[in-house]
């Protein structure tokens, strides 16, 4: 269990190759950005399993990032994300809305990166910080 959230993390990572998908006539924008909201949904709901969280069972990114938050300080780009929960439901389906442009797509996907690099690097920080209380600990016992 104590590495769960790097399986997270490898998914939202997948999820994201997914959505790069090389675009071909019969891929919809819909499906690929669909992709780029699980990668980002994944990233935090990893990086909430990683502060020992567990995760609502939720596509509401406004919700992950509002739990996050009390956690951790969220930036302005993270918080933006959350334009991406269209894409969890709305757009999955044929139904009543606007296709998806390319710049949306582009957009969604560059959000996604922007949240997976951000969580990694929330991470990276956090363990070097525990590193380094375990390493005063162990100074301090001796």
């Amino acid at each position: 269990m104590e590495n769960d959230y790097k399986i997270w993390l490898d998914r939202a990572k997948s999820s994201l190759k997914i959505s790069k998908t090389k675009i071909e006539e019969d891929i919809f924008y819909e499906d690929l950005c669909f992709q780029a909201q699980q990668a980002v949904e994944k990233a935090l709901k990893g990086l909430l399993i990683f502060y020992s969280v567990e995760p609502e069972k939720t596509h509401n990114l406004v919700t992950l990032i509002k739990v996050l938050s009390k956690y951790t300080d969220v930036p302005e780009e993270i918080n933006e994300t959350a334009v991406l929960n269209d894409y969890a439901v709305q757009t999955r389906y044929p139904g009543d809305y606007t296709p998806i442009s390319e710049d949306e797509y582009k957009d969604a996907v560059i959000m996604a990166e922007e949240c997976i690099k951000w969580v990694d690097k929330k991470i990276k920080e956090l363990l070097k910080k525990m590193e380094n209380e375990k390493d005063q600990l162990h100074f301090n016992n001796l």
